[in-house]
């Protein structure tokens, strides 16, 4: 089964002095604000591209893991992911930190990480980010 999410976004203005406001279409939960003063300067009250990839990068990676974990016959108790996108305005996106602290009983830590990477690698966000840099800090609790 192909599953297609939506989300549309109504932009008025100009980049500078304009902004819009981005709606999950598909999941109806909710709509956020975003202008390009929020995106590169930064902003604890308006979203950016930049958010939403973040947010997509650790939910992804963290399901990825989880699956690897798992068909390593030691699946996890929790996973816990903060993805960090970079955004230098005239240069774009720059690269995307996954930070991962997991707790995973009876793994030891060379396989929690080469199964980190695995994940990393092969989640389907980190392939459509296939043009940044990936990095991953990953601690087994």
């Amino acid at each position: 089964m192909t599953v297609t999410s939506e989300a549309t976004t109504a932009w008025k203005g100009d980049l500078f002095t304009g902004g819009g406001e981005v709606t999950f279409v598909s999941s109806g939960l909710g709509t956020f604000e975003v202008n390009w003063k929020a995106r590169s300067e930064g902003s604890t009250s308006t979203t950016t591209p930049e958010e939403l990839i973040a947010a997509a990068h650790s939910s992804c990676f963290s399901m990825a893991f989880s699956l690897a974990l798992a068909e390593n016959g030691t699946p996890p108790e929790s996973i816990d992911t903060t993805a960090s996108v970079t955004f230098k305005p005239g240069t774009g996106i720059t690269g995307s930190h996954l930070n991962v602290n997991a707790v995973v009983p009876g793994l030891d830590a060379e396989t929690f990480e080469r199964l980190a990477q695995a994940a990393k690698a092969n989640c389907p966000v980190s392939q459509a980010l296939a043009g940044v840099e990936i990095t991953i800090e990953a601690t087994l609790a």
